[in-house]
C-alpha cells in the first residue's frame, strides 16, 4: 500500500514539478521519513534535481515562458515520473517495475496536461501576477502531496483518485472552449476574406 500510494502521489505531482518531487522524495528518504529508494537520495541527483527544480522555480512564473517550458515538459515529465515509479516498484515486492513506471507517467501525463491548458488560459491576462501565483500555489500542492504520500498512503489514493478525474474534467473543457474558440475565429477570417473593405 505505501508504494502504491507513493507511485501514485509522486506520479501526479510530477505532472505539475517534477524536480521538486525528486528532491522532496530525496530529503524524506534522507531525513528517514519514507523508505525511499537509495538512488534518489544520493547528494549528486538531490544536487541536479535542486538545480533544475531552481530553474523551472523561475521559468514557471513568466508569462508564456511556462508555456514554452511546458511544451517541452510534455515529454520530460511523464517520462521522468515513469522512472521514478519504476525505481519505487523496484523496490516493493508486489507492485513490478513495469506497472509502477506506466502508472506513474500516465498518471504525471493526466496532471501535465491540465496544468499546461491552465497556462495556456492564464497567459491571456496580460500582467504576470496570475502566473507567479498560480506557480507559487502549485508548488505548495506538488509538496503537501509528496509530503501525504509519504505519511498517510489510504488518502493519498483517495487524492490522487479525485484529482485525476477533475484534471481530466477541467482538460476536456478547456480544449472544447478552444476549438470552439478557433471554429469562430476561422469562419470570421472566412467572412473577411469574402467581402474585402473598400478603399
Amino acid at each position: 500500500m505505501e508504494a502504491a500510494a507513493l507511485i501514485a502521489g509522486s506520479g501526479w505531482a510530477s505532472g505539475i514539478n517534477l524536480y521538486l518531487v525528486a528532491l522532496l522524495l530525496g530529503a524524506a528518504g534522507r531525513l528517514g521519513w519514507a523508505d525511499i529508494p537509495d538512488v534518489l537520495t544520493r547528494l549528486d541527483v538531490m544536487i541536479v534535481a535542486g538545480v533544475l527544480y531552481a530553474i523551472e522555480f523561475v521559468a514557471d512564473k513568466v508569462p508564456f515562458l511556462d508555456s514554452f517550458w511546458d511544451v517541452i515538459h510534455t515529454v520530460i515529465r511523464p517520462l521522468g515520473a515513469a522512472a521514478l515509479g519504476a525505481v519505487i516498484a523496484g523496490e516493493s515486492a508486489s507492485i513490478g517495475t513495469a506497472v509502477g513506471a506506466a502508472v506513474a507517467g500516465a498518471l504525471a501525463l493526466d496532471a501535465h496536461a491540465a496544468k499546461a491548458s491552465t497556462r495556456v488560459v492564464v497567459n491571456t491576462s496580460p500582467e504576470p501576477i496570475s502566473n507567479i501565483g498560480l506557480s507559487l500555489v502549485e508548488d505548495v500542492g506538488v509538496a503537501g502531496l509528496v509530503t501525504l504520500a509519504v505519511t498517510y498512503p489510504v488518502p493519498t489514493l483517495i487524492v490522487v483518485a479525485i484529482l485525476v478525474v477533475a484534471a481530466t474534467a477541467f482538460t476536456i473543457w478547456i480544449w472544447r472552449i478552444a476549438r470552439r474558440s478557433w471554429k469562430k475565429l476561422g469562419t470570421w477570417l472566412e467572412d473577411q476574406a469574402w467581402y474585402p473593405s473598400a478603399g
